[in-house]
């Protein structure tokens, strides 16, 4: 157990934000989770299971549950955001009021805010008070809920501009069945993080189309070239997606059927429009949010990312998923090195 002067809230109970606590509970004698809904916190308070969002899990009694935001983030060592993308900003705005000036703001949201732009850590300092802009790190990596919830073996990565925030939240989530690496390159993680969710649907759209393997191969490999080229050009370190947030995640969420942004590509493969397919799912799928984001943000810095693009049509403008695939492949002849390489060196000189 971690000491008993630390306290830690989870803001979002949906399933990653359930699991989360579940991971923090094992290190802490007690979790506040808060629940934006009052039923939901009576649940998990009274039967021990958040059955809409983490089905088939029994939580801690050490999870406590609430629907007061203050209750749950005043006076807490550890704040771990685990809200929506689109609900962020005015999450953090909400409470602030209530944070210690020594609080670590922690944030395991992979998406970006589609009106900015923007990345989570970046909306995250804009709100907090300036002594906190310095204590803001980010959790990412190859993580399905369910087998967190499960304790299955997990390894992720915490990032912070500062190590010694990035190891004090490491220390904080480390178990026996839960890893934590750190890393520095704040940007690379969030990156890697936000955009394997497009990548994700491209790979469930090309498996309820049934292109086989090959093709999934193709996209995932292809994919990961287009986060890194727009990364390198926002300041992420390419290795990093050589890492769990990059390689790892991207894996892990276009392979599984556990992944909500996977599924949500196979409904396209379906016929299903947007809105239907987030009327069935039920939860947030970042990757159709991102994907509109970092649409609009590649053609802002001039990133040339062909996969983003068709899917963008597909999900925003009613392009036929099949065209789309026979666009891309129908593309001009390239080199396989060549852009990551002129992205990198470019951005370097």
């Amino acid at each position: 157990m971690v000491e008993s002067k630390d306290r830690v809230a989870v803001v979002g109970a949906g399933s990653w934000g359930t699991a989360l606590a579940t991971v923090l509970a094992e290190n802490f004698p007690r979790v506040d989770l808060w629940a934006r809904r009052e039923t939901l916190a009576q649940e998990i308070n009274e039967s021990h299971y958040n059955n809409q969002y983490l089905p088939g899990v029994l939580l801690s009694e050490n999870i406590v549950s609430d629907s007061s935001l203050e209750r749950v983030v005043r006076d807490k060592s550890l704040i771990l955001l685990v809200v929506p993308s689109h609900a962020m900003r005015e999450t953090v705005r909400r409470l602030v009021p209530y944070l210690r000036e020594d609080a670590i703001i922690t944030h395991a949201t992979k998406g970006m805010e589609i009106s900015s732009l923007k990345r989570m850590s970046e909306i995250i300092r804009e709100e907090v008070p300036e002594c906190l802009r310095a204590r803001i790190a980010v959790l990412s990596g190859p993580s399905h809920a369910e087998e967190v919830g499960l304790k299955s073996p997990t390894t992720v990565v915490v990032a912070s501009e500062s190590m010694a925030i990035a190891e004090q939240v490491q220390d904080w989530l480390i178990t026996g069945r839960f890893r934590v690496y750190t890393n520095p390159d704040v940007i690379g993680v969030e990156i890697g993080g936000a955009l394997k969710n497009i990548i994700a649907l491209g790979a469930g759209l090309s498996d309820g189309l049934q292109f086989g393997d090959n093709a999934k191969a193709a996209l995932l490999t292809r994919g990961l070239a287009e986060i890194g080229r727009i990364g390198i050009v926002l300041g992420a370190n390419p290795l990093t997606f050589s890492g769990l947030a990059g390689i790892g995640d991207l894996v892990v969420t276009a392979t599984s059927h556990h992944s909500r942004n996977w599924r949500a590509g196979n409904m396209i493969a379906q016929g299903l429009t947007t809105e239907e397919i987030l009327q069935k799912m039920g939860m947030v799928v970042e990757g159709i949010k991102t994907t509109k984001a970092v649409f609009h943000l590649s053609e802002k810095v001039n990133v040339e990312m062909p996969i983003t693009r068709e899917l963008y049509r597909v999900l925003f403008q009613g392009k036929a998923p099949r065209e789309a695939v026979g666009d891309l492949m129908g593309r001009m002849r390239k080199h396989e090195m060549e852009e990551v390489a002129l992205a990198y060196f470019n951005h370097k000189e």
